[in-house]
């Protein structure tokens, strides 16, 4: 899927709570498909690339005939930040969701690690009440500060174990790939060396799709849904996420 040039260019806010995102067999519509139900609550990290989109090309190579992926996204958005804006905690009330897929900034020093926490036990009940299991989304630092990877992995599973939710470690992944491939590692990061290219977005979808469903990304064919990637480089990315998956538990 090609990016919006106005959103590439000016990180606009994404709010696609309105919208359903179709992709390879995803279902939009008032009718609650077979596939799961995926809301994803986050900031230009999971709406630049629409990661939404990307994690229901991956499922749907899983064997999903069906998904439905919302969005709520807004640029610099922490999840206290959702919670006041009102959209994310209005669908959870509303909607039935089978997995809430969240994320903030890599949220790696102590303060920001308590922040992260205390909020994904706010939304965990609304989560919980909408039928869902709540997943960590756990982000990357910037390609000039790689020393913090260890310290977002703790920031991100501590808030999953807080709340017996989900980890999904594309971070991880990412640092994985930076130490076995540095080249396409830092190919991963777009020019401002923070937000992903549509190839480290792919690598996050992955991971994500692959802890939902308990399935193991070696099993995926060598094609990255909607790019033009040579077969060693999706296995690359491919062996890198499940690399991740192997090295972190699914509810730490």
């Amino acid at each position: 899927m090609t990016r919006c040039s106005a959103l590439a260019l000016l990180r606009l806010p994404l709010v696609a709570a309105l919208l359903a995102i179709p992709a390879c067999g995803a279902t939009t519509g008032p009718d609650y498909p077979a596939g799961p139900r995926i809301l994803f609550i986050g900031n230009s990290l999971t709406y630049e690339d629409s990661l939404g989109a990307r994690v229901a090309d991956v499922l749907a190579q899983f064997g999903d005939s069906a998904v439905y992926v919302r969005t709520v996204g807004f640029p610099d958005y922490s999840l206290e930040d959702h919670w006041n804006e009102g959209t994310a905690p209005r669908l959870l009330r509303e909607e039935r969701w089978d997995f809430v897929v969240m994320q903030q900034g890599p949220s790696s020093t102590p303060e920001n690690q308590l922040y992260l926490a205390s909020w994904v036990k706010q939304f965990a009940p609304l989560i919980r009440a909408a039928g869902a299991e709540p997943v960590l989304f756990q982000v990357w630092p910037s390609l000039r500060d790689t020393a913090r990877f260890a310290l977002v992995d703790q920031s991100y599973r501590a808030a999953a174990d807080s709340v017996g939710g989900l980890y999904a470690p594309a971070g991880n992944a990412w640092h994985h790939l930076l130490g076995a491939d540095y080249p396409l590692g830092a190919a991963l990061y777009e020019v401002d060396a923070f937000h992903p290219t549509p190839m480290g977005t792919y690598l996050a979808a992955v991971v994500i799709a692959a802890r939902i469903r308990g399935m193991k990304p070696d099993h995926l064919p060598p094609v990255a849904p909607g790019l033009t990637l040579e077969t060693g480089t999706v296995r690359s990315l491919q062996r890198a996420a499940q690399w991740a998956l192997d090295h972190s538990p699914a509810h730490p």
